[in-house]
């Protein structure tokens, strides 16, 4: 056996590291904390003093998107022994879009708040976020800049395309399409079950511009993870070296003390949304990023996110809003070619910094896009005005959202007559009623959806049209609710209306019959009632919410903000740091 030195002598880094309260020295804890460790058989030289890299893997055998996690978690530690860190993975809260009830998004603060607690309370020098499914990687970005010790992010990547009947099937567009037609009539159910089949056929997140591939391009527009990490299909062998990669870098990142602070400022968060708009990225980037600038205390709004995105071309020609999947957008180049084409546009802070040390223009200046078809000139753009429309007026106060690259143009300027669904529940109850009084020409309305009214502000926004509609060659009408929409979903929908319903938001008092004014291009959203109905109505208004007896829905009902700060709890915006608990033992 290798003989231990005596006394503990620290390796020679620039200075003292948080791990060290725990395993530097002879103290009674201090051997407390390392002999428990070393009966996984680690040497004793392992805790004298290199950085301890925790990671934070959202890997489980319930969340499809993440299942291949547990093995790229090994080439992120191959990366971490290579630099000269003590890599130890740590198991953390992953929320799975497909499996959690009422919908993930209820857990999404739940998941920040385990994973800021536990990064702080453990021996912890640095950490690599490993992200996949659309809660998971907005859930530990919130959780680790409350903390903001190094972190650097690496994404399990895309599926790889779908294919039916020699047509591409993007996962979750497709889905919505297919259900859609079997309504219609286009299509039998043995065809949908058959189509189900090449909706999934490798590990991954969803293979469509859908929540998961438009967070994993936020981490990386942000400055959070290594450039080109957005695209890379999971199965893809460079997805690998990604992972190996990150475990490189991060040990680098705490050596130079490099933290979330350092790379989220204002001008990361800029460029995020204006990168949004360009790849045509999902609605719910609006909720995740605004919680995300309330961790690390930068003043961003809705306006921020209609004012930035609103000259910004959809560049990106991918499901829902275009025609190709995630793995033709990384053989075209991925995101550095269209952070490259913002920068050329002047739509870029260009040495905005990211957890490469260097900055984000010196990192994609270089790169080529080899599919124009893929990645379009502005000229051909999808959307010539994409981004994010923020649409306000008596019916949203504080705001509501919608995604233009996926509506249909003949319906951004639209008045119709409202079909009130007070609920998720009464809308499957009236929808397939041939005799529910609607026509293409209604607007949609659902209220009591929001981050209190589900709970949890579900992805129901898109609600599916009667069959009625649909057997009319009708495939869009304008829908407006509190909820929230898939990333994987199109039409003329607006959401995220803001105060909810539940809240007592004028959308609480919308009537069947009410007059309904959308106006896209002017940014408004109008109730055409008079105001002193408005008032009359709102003052006799009843909460139909009850408030969960107790437990984790109590909390979230008592403490989530409305979708225009986030839906984050009022009590975790803002940086905590990383102070390390006292010692009891």
């Amino acid at each position: 056996m290798t003989k231990i030195r005596a006394p503990f002598e620290p390796a020679p880094w620039p200075r003292r590291l948080r791990s060290q309260e725990w395993y530097g020295g002879t103290s009674r804890d201090n051997i407390y904390h390392r002999g428990w460790l070393k009966n996984q058989g680690y040497p004793h030289d392992l805790f004298d003093g290199r950085p301890v890299i925790g990671i934070l893997n959202t890997w489980s055998d319930l969340a499809p998107c993440n299942g291949h996690l547990r093995e790229l978690a090994e080439k992120v530690k191959a990366g971490v022994w290579e630099a000269g860190g003590f890599p130890l993975e740590v198991p953390v809260f992953s929320a799975s879009e497909n499996t959690y009830r009422p919908t993930a998004m209820m857990y999404r603060n739940l998941a920040a708040m385990a994973v800021e607690e536990t990064i702080r309370a453990q021996p912890i020098d640095g950490v690599v976020l490993m992200v996949g499914c659309d809660k998971t990687t907005p859930s530990l970005l919130m959780g680790a800049a409350s903390v903001d010790l190094p972190a650097i992010t690496v994404t399990g990547g895309p599926m790889l395309n779908g294919w039916f009947r020699n047509e591409r099937v993007g996962s979750g567009t497709a889905l919505w399409q297919m259900s859609e037609a079997i309504k219609a009539g286009t299509m039998t159910q043995a065809e949908f079950l058959e189509a189900e089949q090449a909706m999934s056929r490798s590990s991954g997140t969803c293979n469509t511009m859908g929540t998961a591939s438009t967070m994993a391009s936020m981490a990386e527009a942000l400055g959070m993870a290594l450039s080109g990490n957005a695209a890379i299909p999971a199965v893809d062998s460079r997805r690998r070296v990604m992972a190996q990669l990150t475990g490189r870098r991060i040990v680098q990142m705490v050596k130079d003390d490099l933290k979330p602070s350092d790379i989220l400022t204002r001008e990361a968060f800029e460029n995020a949304i204006r990168t949004n708009g360009a790849i045509g990225g999902s609605t719910n980037a609006v909720v995740h990023l605004l919680a995300l600038a309330g961790r690390v205390g930068i003043d961003l709004t809705l306006d921020d996110w209609d004012r930035l995105g609103r000259d910004v071309p959809t560049i990106v020609n991918l499901m829902p809003s275009g025609k190709y999947l995630m793995e033709e957008f990384f053989y075209a180049g991925g995101l550095p070619v269209v952070l490259k084409r913002l920068g050329e546009a002047g739509m870029l802070h260009k040495d905005a910094l990211t957890v490469s040390g260097e900055s984000v223009w010196d990192e994609v200046k270089d790169v080529r896009n080899w599919n124009e078809d893929v990645i379009l000139p502005t000229e051909k753009a999808l959307t010539a005005a994409g981004g994010i429309a923020v649409l306000k007026g008596n019916l949203a106060p504080s705001g509501a959202v919608l995604k233009p690259s996926a509506a249909s143009p003949a319906l951004m300027v639209h008045r119709g007559r409202a079909v009130v669904f007070e609920d998720i529940d009464d809308y499957k109850r009236k929808i397939n009623d041939p005799d529910l009084d609607i026509d293409e020409t209604c607007i949609m309305v659902l209220k009591n959806c929001g981050p209190r009214g589900y709970p949890g502000m579900a992805e129901v926004g898109n609600m599916g049209l009667p069959p009625k509609v649909l057997k009319k060659g009708i495939t869009d009408m304008v829908r407006i609710s509190d909820a929230r929409m898939s990333g994987t979903a199109y039409g003329t929908v607006v959401l995220h209306t803001t105060p909810e319903a539940a809240a007592g938001g004028p959308l609480a008092i919308v009537r069947d019959g009410d007059f309904i004014e959308l106006d896209v291009p002017n940014r408004r959203l109008h109730l055409d009632v008079a105001e002193q109905e408005i008032a009359a109505r709102l003052a006799a208004w009843q909460n139909r919410s009850a408030r969960p007896a107790g437990g984790y829905a109590m909390l979230y009902h008592d403490h989530v903000t409305g979708a225009d700060t986030g839906a984050d709890f009022d009590f975790l915006r803002g940086c905590r740091g990383n102070a390390v608990p006292k010692d009891s033992h």
